[in-house]
């Protein structure tokens, strides 16, 4: 944990911004795999463990507007407990840590919001999206299910995304570590990649360098020849030379604050021609986009700059033709690159996206567009502001599976030279990813420096 002082000032900053009710903020529940002793990785609500840094299983909490009352709800580790995961610390004493005084047993929590309920006191709650939550929810607040999302507290929403996006100095040097670790850890795997290997060798890697560096894996790591599949979480596949291995991968530090980086290196010792021709397309594209950033500057832009830097390398080498500025306006380099430059990153790998892209990424005035191939799949889109934390990550992905029922309309055909494609249909993928901080005048690389260039990847494959 921070400080209490980080965690006092947190939650009074968030009354401020709000005039009356109730905040009710849920922890997450341990999640069995198969049965209830055998769980999942347990990880907190990043909203609660932001307001109250406590990471423990069965919390909830209430901030009383009116009142000026902050309560946690859990319960103390009776001798089962104890019998089975040790002494640890008690609730009282976590509750002193986070600055909080007064604790009341987990079953009060029905009766303080039925009674606020019968003041017809407002309550004021997130978008829950865990199931256990849920239903919960439900129960107490005499709400089906399938209206909880539309229920939860715009104002409340609002206020979280507020003050989240701007990141504080503890948080920024949390950051740093995580991309940091996150760098090693994809270094060592490129350091250690081999023709003849198995895929799920370099998963396994992955995971003991984020467990070594005494956090966890932000996100399942995608460690895939296979690097068109966008979000490819299978690791069966044998390395062979020729092929390109796509690691996107984050290291999530103890305090729970996100890694996460793509680089694509050969698994011989250099890039074909024509590997090469495409990662300078991507790289430059990456650079484009990151020396775009400062505020005041919309990441929508920086994406639209990506996607015609992508559009000019591809018409260089043969793969698109036409006008590039009406060939991204009609959405043709979607063929190539189906998702979005970056998104928000703190506490959670993809920052707050449980409380909505429209909220987190856009504003009243900029709607984002839920319809074009390509740019539904933008989760930033507003203005920037110093201290915002994102990802800057262009791509090119040849999907075998996308070119065919294109190509059988001959869609933006004055865009998309099919003929020159059908060579690359199987060349699968490539992404170039970093994490970014907004700064007054610009934007700053988070972590340390992790091979960029063909030149700089080749000369590590060299020694592998």
């Amino acid at each position: 944990m921070f400080d209490k002082q980080v965690y006092i000032q947190r939650r009074a900053a968030l009354k401020s911004q709000l005039n009356s009710g109730i905040l009710l903020f849920l922890g997450n529940e341990d999640s069995p795999m198969n049965y209830k002793d055998n769980t999942y990785h347990f990880r907190q609500d990043s909203t609660f463990l932001y307001y109250f840094g406590i990471s423990e299983p069965n919390l909830a909490a209430v901030i009383d507007l009116d009142e000026d009352e902050i309560m946690l709800f859990g319960n103390e580790m009776g001798i089962d407990d104890i019998v089975w995961m040790g002494r640890q610390k008690t609730l009282q004493e976590k509750s002193e840590d986070s600055g909080l005084k007064n604790v009341q047993p987990a079953e009060k929590l029905a009766f303080y919001l039925s009674q606020y309920q019968q003041k017809n006191r407002a309550i004021h709650f997130l978008p829950p999206y865990r199931s256990e939550n849920k239903i919960k929810l439900s129960a107490w607040l005499n709400l089906k299910i399938d209206q909880l999302k539309s229920a939860a507290s715009i104002p409340f929403i609002k206020a979280v995304v507020a003050q989240r996006s701007i990141k504080s100095i503890e948080e920024i040097t949390e950051l740093d570590k995580a991309a940091s670790l996150s760098a090693d850890m994809h270094l060592m795997i490129m350091q250690q990649a081999k023709p003849g290997m198995y895929e799920r060798e370099l998963a396994a890697k992955i995971q003991e360098a984020a467990l070594s560096s005494g956090g966890n894996l932000a996100y399942p790591a995608i460690l895939t020849v296979r690097g068109e599949i966008l979000h490819n979480h299978n690791h069966g596949n044998l390395l062979k030379d020729g092929q390109m291995v796509l690691n996107d991968s984050g290291v999530e530090t103890e305090m729970g604050y996100a890694g996460d980086l793509t680089r694509t290196f050969p698994v011989g010792k250099k890039f074909s021609a024509e590997q090469k021709d495409v990662y300078d397309i991507v790289l430059q594209a990456y650079t484009n986009a990151k020396n775009l950033l400062a505020p005041g500057v919309r990441y929508l832009d920086v994406h639209l700059t990506s996607c015609k830097t992508l559009a000019q390398g591809l018409k260089d080498i043969g793969l698109m033709k036409g006008n590039v500025d009406d060939a991204v306006a009609a959405g043709a380099h979607a063929m190539f690159f189906q998702c979005g430059t970056g998104h928000m990153m703190g506490l959670d790998v993809h920052d707050m996206e449980d409380l909505g892209e429209q909220y987190v990424g856009y504003t009243e005035e900029l709607i984002k567009n839920t319809t074009q191939f390509g740019l539904k799949s933008l989760r930033l889109g507003k203005e920037l502001e110093a201290g915002y934390v994102l990802t800057v990550e262009p791509g090119v992905y040849i999907i075998p599976e996308l070119i065919d029922p294109w190509k059988a309309t001959y869609e933006f055909a004055e865009f998309i030279n099919y003929d020159k494609l059908e060579q690359f249909r199987y060349f699968t993928g490539i992404r170039v990813e970093d994490d970014f901080l907004v700064t007054e005048n610009g934007g700053r690389m988070l972590g340390k420096h992790l091979a960029l260039t063909t030149t700089e990847i080749e000369d590590i494959r060299s020694q592998a």
